[in-house]
């Protein structure tokens, strides 16, 4: 399929119902997971193999990337593996399938101190895994655990984010499913790239 229909999870029909209580809601440790991605291995450890593997699973079609001929391989190739800002700037922009089908690629870059949590949360409610530097790795986010309360009498509404669910293409065994605790590991994260292909 070429491109991913995205189905929203919402909890809006509750907050609705305590809203009309004038109640607070709140649901803790809510965890969210992106389906059925890809389960791609990289042909190497190599830092470009890996991008390569972790853009075919964001994106979940072989013609958009990275089958032969598709259409973000070589600029994938081509990008430095080591800044997710040269990713962005390679990957964004207009591209075209063999068939001729074009299609726009948009790539948000990050950093640690820029990122918000209610916009990364949305991200993989919408079934879009975001690429995440961390440690000097990169990896592919498919889950978010957090707390999230609304407040009916005051409208606030606030998202308290306690892990990441990570997949890491460089292996295929137990190593591959990787948990990220924000509370302790923030400081390695280099930033987040948000990246989506839509029909032009």
């Amino acid at each position: 399929m070429f491109f991913v229909v995205a189905r929203c999870v919402t909890a809006s029909c509750l907050a609705g119902c305590c809203l009309a209580q004038g109640q607070a809601y709140n649901q803790y440790n809510k965890e969210i997971r992106i389906s059925h991605l890809p389960s791609l291995t990289a042909r190497s450890t190599d830092a470009s193999d890996v991008l390569a593997a972790e853009a075919a699973i964001i994106f979940r079609d072989p013609e958009v990337c990275c089958g032969k001929k598709s259409a973000l391989g070589d600029r994938v190739r081509l990008a430095d593996p080591s800044s997710l800002e040269a990713i962005a700037n390679k990957l964004r922009g207009r591209n075209v399938l063999s068939d001729g089908r074009a299609f726009i690629v948009t790539a948000e870059y990050l950093s640690p101190p820029s990122v918000n949590v209610g916009e990364l949360i949305s991200a993989v409610i919408e079934k879009h895994a975001p690429l995440m530097e961390w440690n000097s790795h990169l990896y592919v986010v498919y889950g978010v655990i957090f707390d999230e309360t609304f407040d009916a009498t005051t409208g606030a509404r606030g998202n308290d984010l306690h892990k990441l669910l990570l997949l890491d293409p460089r292996f295929s065994d137990e190593r591959r499913e990787v948990s990220f605790d924000r509370t302790t590991d923030w400081e390695k994260v280099q930033g987040l790239l948000l990246l989506r292909a839509a029909p032009e």
